[in-house]
């Protein structure tokens, strides 16, 4: 089976991904783009296979999520360091892949290519693709604020804040269409487009908190420092929304969303 091969995929991806780091940091900057870029090249290819292989997306269980992310953490880092020459970025990105990576390998899930009949909808991968990649940009711009918090003080960058709203106002535009993507799903599934399941609610939830980020941010945009605890906050609702709705009383055996081998 493919995912018995991810191991050396995840090797070669991760020593490239953290060559590019090395190489930000000496401000080599075609090699760490070249490095970075080839470590997403290794990385989809696994992914393309193992789509082909088990003739679906590769997007059902709580494992396969974790793939994506992994893959779209270093991908916004590339994104951050090309608009922003950010030399750390890269190296957080990396790090936080890593850590997905090793739970993926060290504790491995079934991939079988059995798909419920909601799951063949054609909105299925859009839906997720689209949302694992605005989880990517969301936990950068978190990222960007415990960096902030932590080691700034009260001597925060301008400059800073400002990637730190992009990144917010690109993810919160991922995430909306990640919930439309979701509702179309819905309808064509179950026949309705929200009925509140404890997944939804969480997502809605979410959404709510990075809005209510953004809209701080426009109003009293000297809090920087409520803001980028706001900002930590959403980002720990974010996390109850992908897995943590799982171990809720409330989502054993009535929600629709739950990850299962």
């Amino acid at each position: 089976m493919i995912w018995e091969y991810f191991i050396y995929f995840a090797i070669a991806a991760i020593v490239l991904w953290a060559a590019g780091a090395w190489m930000a940091w000496k401000d080599k900057v075609a090699g760490a783009f070249a490095s970075t870029v080839c470590g997403l090249a290794v990385f989809s290819v696994f992914i393309v296979v193992m789509w082909i292989t088990l003739e679906r997306p590769p997007l059902r269980t709580m494992g396969e999520t974790r793939l994506w992310y992994s893959f779209f953490l270093p991908l916004a880092g590339i994104i951050v360091y090309a608009r922003w020459k950010y030399k750390w970025i890269l190296t957080f990105s990396t790090i936080l892949a890593t850590v997905f990576i090793c739970i993926n390998i060290f504790k491995p899930e079934i991939h079988s290519k059995a798909l419920m009949p909601a799951l063949q909808s054609p909105w299925f991968a859009p839906h997720v693709i689209v949302y694992m990649f605005a989880y990517a940009l969301l936990g950068a711009a978190t990222v960007m604020a415990v960096y902030q918090i932590s080691f700034k003080k009260r001597k925060l960058d301008p400059r800073e804040m400002d990637i730190t709203d992009n990144l917010v106002n690109v993810g919160l535009a991922f995430l909306t269409f990640g919930m439309l993507f979701g509702a179309l799903w819905a309808k064509e599934a179950w026949g309705h487009y929200w009925s509140w399941d404890p997944k939804e609610t969480w997502a809605a939830v979410t959404w709510m908190a990075y809005l209510i980020y953004i809209h701080f941010r426009i109003y009293r945009p000297k809090q920087v420092w409520s803001a980028l605890w706001i900002l930590i906050i959403a980002f720990i609702l974010l996390q109850m929304c992908w897995w943590g709705i799982n171990y809720l009383p409330s989502a054993q055996g009535s929600s629709v969303h739950t990850y299962s081998n």
